[in-house]
C-alpha cells in the first residue's frame, strides 16, 4: 500500500537518494546535507505550527511503500513565496513597433523581470522514483496536496502556482541560461541553480539584466525553449493542466520553464472532493478514489478502489488495514476525490 504522509527526521537518507536521482534543475532539493536536514526540520515545525494565515511555512510530504518502508517519492507545498527572499520570474509579453509613415507594424515578445507571484502558494519538490512511476502513484503524490490545501485553507493563499522544470540536457546545460551566462554571468547553470536552491539569491538582483529582454535577440536555441518543459516534467504539467492550471506567460529566470497557476476554488480535485463517513468493512469496487484524513501533523492520503454512492455526506467502506493506514476509525470523516 502506498501512503502519503508528512516527512520525518528519519527519512533523511531516503530524501538524499531522491535529491541525487532528481538531477540538475531540481532547485528545491539541493545536494547539501545541512540544507536537506533543515528542510525536514522546517517541515516538521510547519506542520506543528498553529497559524491562521499563509506565512513562511514549508510542508514536505513523502510517499511510502507500507510493505517495504521505502520512500517512493516526495512533494511539497510552500505556503507563501517571496515573503523573506525575493521570488523572481520573467513575464513574457509583447511590445509593438510600428510606423504608419513606413508602413511597418511588428509585434515583439519581451521578457520582463518581476515579482508578481509574491505571496502565492507554491506546489514544489515533486519527484517520484522511476520504478514507482506506475498505476496511481504519480497522481496521488501530486493531487493529495490539493486535498490538504482545501482542508486547511487558512494556511494557504487563494492562488496556487507550480514552477515547471525547463529544458536542459543530462549535464545540466540550459540553452536559455547559456545565453544569460554569455552576456551577464560567469557561472554555469548547475552552479546558479544550486546557489538558488541553498538560498543564496543576492547574485540575481546584482547581475540579472534590469531591463526587458527582447526574445528575438536571444540565441535561436534559447528562443526555442522559452515556456517549454523538461522531458521528465511533461506528465506533471499535463496533470496540472487537467486540474485547471493555466500558463499566463511567467517563466523561470534560469531555464525559462513555465509557471502555471490556478485559484484554489477552480482546481478540479477541490471541486470534486467531499467528506464521507468511514465504515469499517470489506471494501469492494473498481472506482479508484483518493482518500485523505483531516489531520495536519498526522495527515495521510492513499488510493483505494471502491464503489461510491450517494452525495458528499454518504459513507465510504474501508478495510481495517486501510483505516489504520489513514489513522481513522469508524465514524470519522475523510475527504474523498475521484481520480
Amino acid at each position: 500500500m502506498m501512503v502519503l504522509r508528512p516527512i520525518r527526521q528519519q527519512d533523511y537518507q531516503e530524501l538524499l537518494v531522491i535529491a541525487e536521482e532528481s538531477g540538475h534543475g531540481f532547485t528545491s532539493l539541493p545536494l547539501n546535507e545541512e540544507l536537506l536536514q533543515n528542510k525536514i526540520t522546517r517541515s516538521i515545525e510547519s506542520f506543528a505550527k498553529p497559524t491562521a494565515k499563509a506565512g513562511d511555512e514549508g510542508y514536505l510530504f513523502v510517499l511510502e511503500d507500507s510493505e517495504t518502508g521505502e520512500i517512493a517519492g516526495t512533494c511539497g507545498i510552500e505556503a507563501a513565496v517571496g515573503l523573506d527572499d525575493a521570488f523572481y520570474h520573467y513575464h513574457l509579453s509583447k511590445v509593438i513597433h510600428s510606423s504608419r509613415t513606413l508602413g511597418v507594424y511588428k509585434a515583439v515578445d519581451i521578457l520582463t523581470l518581476c515579482n508578481d507571484y509574491t505571496g502565492a502558494t507554491e506546489l514544489c519538490t515533486l519527484f517520484l522514483k522511476e520504478k514507482y512511476r506506475q498505476k496511481f502513484n504519480g497522481k496521488l503524490l501530486s493531487k493529495s496536496r490539493f486535498l490538504f490545501i482545501n482542508q486547511h485553507r487558512e494556511r494557504f493563499a487563494d492562488t496556487v502556482i507550480a514552477e515547471m522544470r525547463g529544458v536542459s540536457d543530462e549535464q545540466g546545460s540550459s540553452p536559455f541560461w547559456q545565453w544569460l551566462e554569455e552576456h551577464f554571468f560567469s557561472m554555469d547553470f548547475p552552479t546558479a541553480d544550486y546557489l538558488t536552491g541553498i538560498g543564496q539569491k543576492v547574485f540575481i538582483a546584482e547581475l540579472m539584466p534590469k531591463y526587458p529582454i527582447y526574445v528575438n535577440l536571444l540565441s535561436k536555441e534559447a528562443q526555442q525553449v522559452v515556456g517549454q518543459v523538461h522531458t521528465n516534467t511533461r506528465p506533471a504539467i499535463e496533470l496540472l493542466k487537467s486540474e485547471g492550471f493555466t500558463f499566463n506567460g511567467y517563466v523561470d529566470i534560469f531555464d525559462a520553464g513555465p509557471t502555471v497557476e490556478a485559484k484554489v476554488d477552480n482546481i478540479r480535485t477541490v471541486i470534486n472532493s467531499g467528506l464521507r463517513t468511514v465504515v469499517i468493512g470489506e471494501s469492494q469496487g473498481d472506482n479508484a478514489v483518493m482518500v485523505a484524513n483531516q489531520n495536519i501533523e498526522d495527515y495521510r492520503a492513499l488510493v483505494v478502489e471502491v464503489d461510491l454512492d450517494g452525495g458528499d455526506d454518504a459513507e465510504i467502506i474501508l478495510t481495517q488495514s486501510t483505516a489504520d493506514a489513514l489513522k481513522v476509525q469508524s465514524g470519522d470523516q475523510v475527504c474523498v476525490a475521484e481520480l
